[in-house]
């Protein structure tokens, strides 16, 4: 992998919402007192980590934290700076959304750098913004628009984990006695809706936290501005975060139900099934003691035997569904 591929982007900040997007070169040339930039970096590039503990001035600490292979989201604050560390919905092709994607920022007055393991959504619509003239207008404008991005590419995925199951509610409610094996295809689907609520959920709680922390900081380059929209970034985490709880809760409701709707299906089936036996074994009982191989038999040669046995065992039936009827068994 070359340098430039270890560079996903680099943009220079106008302050007025634009970005100019800048080379490896240039991010190299950068210093103090220019203009705000933003370098988004590729983790897994052996030239991201040269950069960043040789070149980067950034403290071993802060340079682990944003090489980390595995991270949960949390802030850190130092002198200089911000470490926060943040997660966002997987929508890459053929991936599942539950398996969130981090990306690791840290944050200076004039400076943020980013970096990702994959590929991000939330950081490629901040990239159109600057490019379009929309973007943010610092550093601290910028985190809080990625965290901003970040929570509304998740709404659709919440949205559509709410729908699955009130679907699945309808579905079950309304199943008709004997349809086990739709039930049991409804349950392997709640099951999976419920395992991802709980993914989910096991990293928004902590991002809520983080993004709280962060809205917090009283730092000169976080001005009102930044901190209004860090705290619609922080409501919009914690209503996520509930949404996913009422998911979870439902559906934990939800898969009791289906579960006893599949015992009384099992137990209507074992009930049919135990009746036609009850009402068999006296009629096989007969059937079998006059079918045995041995002299004897009466009827044998009677012509008629065989009706009067058949009449034998239909009053025999007849009594036997009186019995149970007059039993009260159901």
């Amino acid at each position: 992998m070359t340098e430039v591929e270890s560079l996903v982007c680099a943009y220079l900040l106008d302050g007025k919402g634009g970005g100019t997007p800048i080379d490896w070169a240039e991010v190299q040339q950068w210093k103090a007192g220019d203009p705000p930039i933003w370098v988004h970096l590729d983790a897994t590039a052996a030239q991201s980590e040269q950069w960043l503990r040789e070149r980067s001035g950034l403290s071993p600490y802060v340079v682990d934290g944003l090489l980390a292979s595995e991270t949960r989201p949390h802030c850190d604050w130092f002198d200089n700076g911000v470490l926060l560390i943040l997660r966002g919905v997987n929508l890459n092709p053929g991936e599942a959304p539950e398996d969130m994607v981090s990306i690791r920022i840290w944050i200076e007055e004039n400076r943020v750098i980013t970096t990702r393991l994959r590929k991000l959504m939330a950081v490629q619509d901040i990239r159109s913004q600057l490019e379009t003239g929309h973007g943010p207008i610092s550093t601290g404008h910028l985190v809080a628009r990625l965290a901003s991005r970040l929570a509304e590419r998740m709404d659709p995925v919440i949205g559509d984990m709410s729908d699955r199951l009130a679907e699945l509610e309808t579905r079950i409610l309304e199943a008709k006695p004997g349809r086990s094996a739709n039930l049991r295809a409804s349950r392997s689907s709640l099951v999976d809706l419920r395992r991802m609520a709980i993914a989910l959920r096991r990293y928004l709680a902590p991002q809520r936290d983080a993004l709280n922390a962060f809205s917090q900081l009283e730092e000169s380059w976080l001005d009102d501005r930044v901190h209004g929209r860090l705290r619609e970034a922080v409501d919009r985490a914690a209503r996520i975060t509930e949404e996913l709880d009422e998911v979870r809760d439902r559906s934990a409701v939800v898969q009791d139900e289906l579960t006893s709707r599949v015992s009384q299906s099992m137990e209507n089936t074992m009930y049919v099934l135990t009746l036609v036996a009850t009402v068999m074994l006296p009629l096989g009982f007969l059937t079998g003691l006059l079918g045995i191989n041995v002299g004897g038999i009466p009827g044998t040669d009677t012509p008629w035997a065989f009706w009067a046995v058949c009449g034998i065992l239909l009053v025999f039936l007849v009594l036997e569904l009186w019995l149970l009827k007059k039993l009260n068994w159901r």
